[in-house]
C-alpha cells in the first residue's frame, strides 16, 4: 500500500497579527479544495503544535478541528520543534499504511514574535532549551553563526559565498506567490546588510514569519477509486535522531550532529564513533527507505536557517562531497534551469520560520513541482524530490517524494 499527497495548500507568509488558527484554517481549506476532496470525507487530523500560543497551540489538531468544525475524525497533535511538521505527516503516513483510514489531513501554522525566538515556560533551569539562551547565549542567529565560522575555517567558506545563496533563493522566492519577500537582491545588498552574529548578515539568516501549510493524504486506492489524477507517492519519510552515546551523565545534551560530537572523543572513550554526521544520517535513513539516491533527485527543498546553513545541506543530503557545494553554487547547478535546484521555492530566505508549518510547506512545494504545477519556478521534468531539515535536540525530518 502507498500513501499519496492528493492535495496540497498554504496561507501566504509574512508578518499578518493575526491567530494562529486563521493561517491553518485557510491553508487547510485550500489543501482540501486542492484535492477535491470535503471536510467530511477526512478521517483523521494531524495537527503539528505551536509553543508559542496558547493552550489551542499545545493541542493543535484538535483546534483546526474545532475550527474546520467537528466532524467525528480521529485527532492527534504533535510537537518536535523545526521537524513537527514532517513528524504529523509520518502519523498521517502511518496510520493510512496501516489501513485504519483512508483520507488524513496534516496541518501545521504559527503567529511568531518580532526577533528570534525565546524559550517559553518561564524560568526553566532544567530545561535545555531555557538553558542554552540563558547559560551559553546561543541565540538561535547565534549558533547559526557557529556553522558558518565552522565551514570559514573547514572549508575557507567566504561572506561572499553565503551571500550567494541569498541572492539565489530570492530569485526563487521572488516567483512564488505564498512567499513573504519576493524581491530579487543582489550580493553588495547582502554584504551589506548590518552584521547579526559574526559572519552572518541580517540578509544571512532566516526571519520568524506567520503562515500555514497543509497537506492531504490518501491511500493510493483512494485516489484510484476516485480518479485522482498526477497524485505524489511520498516514497520516504525519515524522522530518525541521532547517533550519540550518552557520555555525560547528567548535564543537558546540546550538540546534535552526533559525529561532530564524539568523533574526536570516540579512542579515548572505546566507543564507535557514528558512521556519519545526524543531519547526513536524516537523508541517508530516507534514502534507505525510499529506495534511492541523491543521483536520482531532480530538486531539493534544504533547511536554509542561514545561507551558510544551506552549503552544509547540499553535502549532508549528498549532493556532493564536504566542502563542495560552494563548487556547485557557483556554476548555477543550485539555481531554477540548473543540474540539482536547490531550493526552487525560495527556502526559508524566502518564508522566513513557522516553525509547525515549515516541513509540510517542503512537501508542498515537492507536490507542486512534481505535479509540474510550480510556474515560474517550475523545475523542469521533476520526477523525485526530497525536502530535509532538522529539529532541535534531535529531531530528523526528511521526506522523499516522487511522481
Amino acid at each position: 500500500m502507498n500513501t499519496v499527497v492528493i492535495g496540497a495548500g498554504m496561507h501566504p507568509w509574512g508578518k499578518w497579527g493575526k491567530p494562529f488558527i486563521e493561517y491553518g484554517v485557510a491553508a487547510a481549506r485550500a489543501a482540501l479544495a486542492d484535492a477535491g476532496v470535503s471536510w467530511t470525507d477526512v478521517q483523521y487530523v494531524v495537527g503539528a503544535d505551536t509553543i508559542r500560543n496558547g493552550y489551542p497551540g499545545f493541542i493543535a489538531g484538535a483546534t483546526f478541528a474545532q475550527a474546520l468544525g467537528w466532524n467525528g475524525a480521529r485527532i492527534a497533535s504533535c510537537y518536535a520543534a523545526c521537524a513537527s511538521g514532517a513528524q504529523a505527516i509520518d502519523l498521517a503516513r502511518t496510520r493510512i499504511l496501516a489501513g485504519l483510514c483512508d483520507v488524513a489531513l496534516v496541518v501545521g501554522a504559527d503567529s511568531t514574535p518580532k526577533g528570534f525566538f525565546k524559550p517559553v515556560g518561564g524560568k526553566r533551569p532544567d530545561d535545555p532549551d531555557w538553558l542554552r539562551f540563558r547559560l551559553l547565549g546561543a541565540t538561535n542567529p547565534a549558533y547559526f553563526a557557529l556553522y558558518a565560522r565552522r565551514r570559514m575555517a573547514l572549508y575557507g567558506s567566504t561572506a561572499a559565498d553565503f551571500a550567494a545563496v541569498k541572492v539565489k533563493n530570492a530569485a526563487c522566492g521572488a516567483l512564488n506567490p505564498m512567499a513573504r519577500y519576493r524581491k530579487p537582491v543582489t550580493e553588495q545588498e547582502v554584504l551589506a546588510s548590518p552584521m547579526v552574529a559574526d559572519p552572518l548578515r541580517l540578509m544571512d539568516i532566516c526571519a520568524t514569519s506567520d503562515g500555514g501549510a497543509a497537506v492531504v493524504l490518501a491511500s493510493a486506492e483512494f485516489a484510484r477509486r476516485h480518479g485522482i489524477s498526477r497524485p505524489v507517492r511520498l516514497a520516504a519519510v525519515s524522522t530518525v535522531t541521532p547517533t550519540f552515546p550518552n557520555t555525560t551523565l547528567e548535564l543537558p545534551a546540546f550538540a546534535t550532529d552526533s559525529a561532530a560530537a564524539v568523533s574526536e572523543q570516540a579512542p579515548q572513550l572505546r566507543i564507535p564513533a557514528p558512521e556519519r554526521p545526524f543531519r547526513a544520517d536524516i537523508a541517508h535513513a530516507a534514502y534507505e527507505e525510499a529506495g534511492l539516491g541523491p543521483d536520482d533527485l531532480s530538486f531539493a527543498e534544504v533547511y536554509d536557517l542561514s545561507t551558510a546553513l544551506e552549503l552544509d545541506w547540499m553535502e549532508d543530503v549528498g549532493l556532493c562531497p564536504p566542502g563542495e557545494a560552494e563548487k556547485l553554487l557557483r556554476a548555477g547547478d543550485t539555481t531554477l534551469g540548473g543540474r540539482i535546484p536547490v531550493n526552487p521555492s525560495g527556502g526559508l530566505a524566502s518564508f522566513g520560520e513557522a516553525i509547525p508549518a515549515q516541513a509540510i510547506a517542503q512537501v508542498c512545494e515537492l507536490t507542486w513541482q512534481l505535479r509540474g504545477t510550480a510556474g515560474a519556478r517550475q523545475v523542469a521534468g521533476a520526477r523525485v524530490g526530497l525536502a530535509a531539515n532538522q529539529g532541535l535536540f534531535g529531531h530528523g525530518s526528511a521526506v522523499i517524494a516522487t511522481t
